[in-house]
């Protein structure tokens, strides 16, 4: 396919969001977000590959898990990418696109060391207030930017729904509200929802900006908009962890019936299992691209043509660091999730990181109910289908126990064929100038415990 031919690409991510927009059924107000899904294909089964917030991101742009590309902990923290030239940006400029970032990253501390031809976003600040008519001005421009008949990748980050979350709104009233599902229905945590939902309507105000320019540019149809985000919501339960809660993500792309046979639109809804290291090797296939060599995710473009219900007999995620080291991997099936944890067995530390959990009203509630006094099981099994919230662990159940092994064996596996360095190492290696909270911070703001890890 001639790069003339092939459509402009753009990704839209957001921080913290899950599935928690109003396509997916959420009492949360998000119309922007509803009319893409509406017009594009919602993917109802996308997983994350690490519930934190610069693995989740490396592991989409290079199409490989975390540890493979090497982004084990958070970029603030000091982590980075093994080889930044895995980056899809990368792929894409060999093949004719011109790249431009319009947001936050995440992923280098110096945002112009990733290797963009052209950065338009703010340089202090990714909040869509400020980064959508960025976005949209590019765009509105873009017959000035960009050589006539070449396509552009951009990739527009935005900051919400990050906590802190801002004052609650007119329009989101907490006695009305249903706190994510880890949760339980209190005031406390109604409140924090509508927090939630102010923020997530500027939100879908910046994916809105950024939809609207494309159809008063005229090149929406020219345009395949790839929109999800990169974990769960910063609540309990959720961000950080490797239940559904926190690698469960949005996933909406929209193109157009232009190119992809039209697969790309008419409002489809997918439920096979993707993972967001699928999406890579999806565009390589969609743009007749020869897939880098590195890439561990598999095309989804079957599923888009109707050949085959699936791609994925399972997907894997992890957690090595966040705030605070937590060493965990699992994998997931369309009937049953595993997670091992390996906290203890480097720490004797059996119960909930707590700096890997985001200050809030939640938070409190849980901790004035002992939640640091909980254990957490090294080993955990469940069943999706009767167990959906995850709350039943069926490890130590002998009527599970052929189950368990199989779901061991596939996670050994992946492990092994990936060289996941846990198989070698706990503590994890990381970067000499990385630093982390202590195991036993009650909070990710806590200064006092930062340390670097020594062996």
């Amino acid at each position: 396919m001639r790069p003339e031919n092939r459509p402009n690409i753009i990704y839209i991510h957001s921080h913290d969001t899950g599935r928690y927009v109003q396509p997916y059924g959420h009492n949360v107000p998000t119309p922007n977000i509803q009319r893409l899904a509406e017009q594009g294909v919602l993917f109802r089964k996308a997983f994350c590959a690490a519930p934190t917030c610069s693995p989740s991101r490396a592991a989409l742009l290079t199409g490989q898990s975390p540890h493979s590309a090497g982004m084990t902990g958070l970029v603030n923290r000091g982590f980075g990418l093994r080889d930044y030239s895995q980056h899809l940006l990368h792929t894409l400029k060999e093949n004719g696109y011109h790249t431009v970032l319009g947001g936050l990253q995440h992923l280098h501390r110096d945002r112009t060391q990733l290797g963009f031809d052209q950065i338009v976003a703010p340089e202090k600040s990714t909040f869509v207030k400020d980064v959508a008519p960025a976005a949209a001005g590019f765009i509105t421009n873009v017959n000035q930017q960009v050589a006539s008949g070449q396509p552009f990748f951009m990739d527009v980050g935005f900051f919400e729904t990050h906590r802190e979350f801002p004052a609650i709104g007119p329009d989101d009233d907490p006695s009305l509200m249903r706190p994510p599902l880890p949760l339980p229905d209190t005031p406390a945590t109604r409140e924090d929802m509508a927090a939630y939902c102010t923020m997530a309507r500027t939100l879908d105000q910046g994916v809105g900006m950024v939809l609207d320019t494309l159809d008063e540019a005229g090149i929406a149809d020219q345009t395949l908009v790839i929109l999800t985000t990169d974990h769960g919501v910063a609540f309990p339960g959720c961000k950080c962890h490797l239940t559904d809660h926190g690698i469960g993500v949005s996933l909406i792309m929209r193109g157009s019936a232009q190119f992809a046979n039209g697969h790309f639109v008419g409002g489809r809804v997918i439920d096979a299992m993707i993972s967001q290291i699928d999406i890579f090797p999806t565009l390589c296939e969609l743009l007749d691209i020869a897939p880098p060599p590195w890439l561990q995710g598999k095309s989804f473009m079957s599923i888009m043509s109707s050949m085959v219900d699936e791609i994925n007999e399972e997907i894997f995620a992890e957690v090595s660091y966040h705030a605070a080291y937590e060493p965990q991997r699992a994998v997931r099936t369309q009937r049953y999730k595993y997670i091992r944890r390996y906290v203890e067995e480097h720490t004797g530390h059996t119960g909930p990181v707590l700096a890997n959990c985001d200050d809030s009203i939640s938070k409190d509630l849980w901790l004035e109910q002992d939640w640091s006094e909980r254990i957490i099981p090294n080993e955990q099994l469940y069943d999706l289908i009767f167990d959906p919230n995850e709350t039943r662990n069926l490890a130590e159940s002998t009527q599970y126990h052929d189950i368990l092994a199989d779901m061991q064996g596939r996670l050994q596996r992946w492990m092994e064929r990936t060289n996941d360095p846990i198989l070698t190492e706990n503590p994890v290696s990381m970067p000499p100038e990385a630093v982390i909270n202590q195991i036993d911070a009650r909070s990710p703001k806590d200064t006092a415990g930062l340390f670097q890890v020594t062996r």
